[in-house]
């Protein structure tokens, strides 16, 4: 019970960490969907780890009715999870997830098919996963990586990257790790490679006039 409420505390720390429309302790705890989501979620792998699995599976589905956020309660999550405006976030059985992860809307954690085993993906610690990010397989999102908005990841993401698109490629913001709220400062994969082929273009005609200059002393 002492370890219980000792992660409870560090979950409401979570939430005043990296929201900042949090002013309250009360207003946390009583209108905070994704924390409530976390701690049903703690009761509901305690029954799990029990093999107790229906009264589990029932726990879940209830908090999945009241904060529309499904975690199945085989999932190993980790300390000062913070799920935002999570509506619509999935994880699946064999998903772990470390500490101080963030999570947002429309998330989902899932498996490629119908095997066997672990089959779902390893968050590190500290992760970012965007609104409507899709990262589906066993593999590991790497420490302190960022996942952006939408993105489908497929397969391993090494620590402290940033991965966008669909499917998601791993793209560089000023070599730095991006800060873990600021979306808007996300590199545009499109964009960047539009700048390379201007750039190709632009000394292929500067190839061109060189030769024509050449042919024209000739």
């Amino acid at each position: 019970m002492v370890r219980f409420l000792r992660s409870m505390k560090s979950d409401i720390e979570a939430v005043f960490a990296n929201d900042p429309a949090a002013r309250s302790t009360l207003e946390v705890v009583l209108t905070y969907s994704g924390l409530h989501a976390v701690w049903w979620h703690r009761i509901a792998h305690w029954f799990f780890r029990h093999n107790l699995f229906f009264i589990a599976r029932v726990i879940s589905q209830f908090s999945r009715f009241m904060t529309g956020i499904e975690i199945h309660p085989g999932a190993r999550i980790g300390q000062r999870l913070f799920i935002d405006h999570g509506m619509g976030v999935v994880i699946g059985e064999t998903c772990e997830i470390d500490d101080d992860v963030v999570i947002y809307q429309g998330v989902t954690l899932g498996g490629t098919g119908k095997e066997k085993g672990k089959r779902h993906p390893t968050i590190g610690k500290g992760v970012v996963l965007g609104s409507g990010a899709k990262v589906l397989g066993s593999f590991k999102v790497g420490e302190y990586s960022f996942i952006g908005a939408n993105a489908v990841v497929l397969k391993e993401v090494p620590p402290n990257c940033t991965v966008v698109g669909i499917p998601g490629k791993m793209v560089k913001s000023n070599g730095e790790r991006t800060n873990r709220l600021q979306h808007g400062a996300m590199p545009d994969p499109v964009q960047e490679l539009c700048g390379q082929l201007q750039r190709q273009i632009d000394e292929m005609r500067r190839e061109l006039e060189t030769l024509k200059k050449i042919g024209g002393k000739v």
